[in-house]
């Protein structure tokens, strides 16, 4: 199995990363970072003083050295643009290819936004829209459908840039929302955007953003990428934001910021991005560069990437976490056969078969906490995942779906806890899946494709599946029946599997 580290030199910190790569998927194993304020540095004198240059070195050659523990084969060294305002940068970047062998790339904010790009369409399920980057010194704003970026404009406004006057002095929150509003109304694209258009933001000051909007709206999940966040919730945050003093803020729980005045000049960023570009709601994405060059490094073709954003998240997941002979497939195609024979039982509109397509392919992921109950288990693995392609609402649907394979297991205690985000409808289709999810871990108890699949005739109060069988299907018929009484619970009807 492959390992591929990339380190990437900002304005705040060094940071490492190392991914294992395996048929041209990815998951992170370690990320480490060390802070560093190079950015203020660099702005105050133009150059990289000596001691931070060692400092930096030092810690370099310390990552090397855990790359090499790692035994990757490749790395990959990105700086930010920062650099560039250092007059001994290129002395800096030769020592470091001197000291370690990297080759040290600084980024243009264009490319930056290149490879950025290609984790924002990797994060959130929008093959058409636009979406925004707000970083330490620019801001970056695209236009894209599908594969393609059809624009993109640099604006010079970031969370750093703004805070202070000519004179030195901090500008307040409502200052520096009218400065970065009169440079966003330079912005052609944003005058393209309209009620329809799918919109993202994504960087640190969005981040920072949405867990605070999810406080000041009491949501019960504590998932940052596709939390969408409405023109009200963002008001309020602001409004909120702009009452706080600037020490608190740094108190603020979840809140990664180097400083807390760049949670003010990054709020005052993104009111001025919704008021500009008449946002009604912007879909926060945890999209970040690290994403961006393993997606531009890997052996997928985009094109296998951007077809089924769902299906290639769902099996990045499993490349790495499935057991040996794994059914998990056999389990999602049966499931959906279920569901399509089933449809005059269940009566559920198309929306439940993303939720069923993921509680289907994770099915046993409980086991990587604990077997026993693992159904239960898969509950928080679902929502703690990773998985992209999917709203909130649907992975939480998918996760109360893998929890119900066990009937028992589903509490309204817990339920209540999001019935903000779910209703009464929803509880209903959790149920019934949760027994046809059961019913085709069942017809697949043998782990092989034996059945390959089902015609269902209804007759009176009874419900008989006809198996169309490529071996012997005894062992699937005798685990199938043992689902009869939860079905019978449930659609009020005895099974028959035959």
């Amino acid at each position: 199995m492959e390992k591929i580290a990339i380190l990437e030199l900002n304005e705040s910190m060094l940071r490492v990363s190392i991914y294992k790569v395996s048929n041209g998927r990815f998951q992170m194993i370690l990320d480490k970072n060390q802070p560093f304020s190079l950015g203020k540095e660099i702005a105050e004198d133009q150059l990289i003083r000596p001691k931070t240059k060692n400092d930096i070195l030092n810690v370099i050659k310390i990552y090397r050295k855990l790359i090499e523990s790692y035994k990757a084969s490749k790395i990959i060294a990105v700086a930010s643009k920062v650099l560039l305002s250092a007059r001994n940068y290129k002395g800096f970047v030769d020592e470091i290819y001197n000291n370690t062998a990297m080759t040290m790339q600084i980024l243009s904010d264009e490319e930056f936004i290149k490879i950025l790009y290609n984790s924002v369409v990797n994060s959130i399920d929008n093959s058409k829209g636009f979406f925004t980057y707000i970083g330490y010194d620019f801001s970056g704003i695209v236009k894209y459908n599908r594969r393609t970026m059809l624009g993109s404009e640099i604006l010079n406004v970031g969370t750093n840039n703004i805070l202070k006057d000519e004179n030195g002095q901090n500008r307040s929150i409502e200052q520096m929302y009218e400065i970065t509003k009169q440079e966003f109304n330079k912005s052609e694209i944003l005058k393209e955007i309209d009620d329809e258009s799918n919109i993202v933001g994504c960087g640190n000051a969005f981040l920072a953003f949405g867990k605070i909007a999810k406080k000041m709206a009491r949501y019960p999940l504590d998932i940052d990428n596709y939390y969408e966040v409405d023109n009200e919730i963002m008001n309020k945050t602001f409004d909120f934001i702009k009452g706080v003093d600037v020490e608190k803020i740094g108190k603020i729980k979840g809140i990664d910021f180097e400083n807390a005045d760049k949670v003010l000049s990054g709020i005052a960023i993104v009111k001025a991005f919704y008021q500009v570009s008449k946002a009604k709601t912007v879909a926060i994405s945890t999209a970040n560069l690290r994403n961006g060059l393993m997606n531009l490094n890997t052996t997928v073709s985009n094109q296998e990437k951007f077809s089924d954003l769902l299906s290639n998240s769902l099996d990045n997941f499993y490349e790495f976490n499935k057991e040996e002979n794994s059914i998990n497939e056999y389990v999602y195609q049966m499931a959906l056969i279920l569901f399509k024979q089933l449809k005059v039982m269940h009566k559920l509109p198309r929306f439940y078969v993303k939720p069923l397509r993921i509680a289907s392919y994770m099915y046993d992921c409980g086991k990587l906490i604990n077997y026993d109950n693992f159904e239960k288990h898969g509950f928080d693995v679902i929502l703690n995942s990773g998985i992209c392609g999917a709203s909130h609402k649907e992975l939480l649907i998918a996760s109360f779906i893998c929890l119900s394979q066990k009937l028992d297991n589903l509490s309204l205690n817990e339920w209540i806890r999001y019935k903000d985000i779910l209703t009464d409808e929803d509880l209903d289709a959790v149920r019934k899946l949760g027994v046809i999810l059961n019913l085709a871990r069942a017809l697949n108890a043998s782990r092989k494709p034996i059945i390959t699949d089902i015609v269902c005739d209804i007759l009176g109060d009874s419900i008989i599946v006809k198996t169309v069988v490529e071996g012997d299907a005894e062992f699937e018929i005798m685990e199938g029946m043992k689902i009869a009484s939860d079905y019978k619970k449930v659609f009020k009807k005895s099974l028959q599997i035959i």
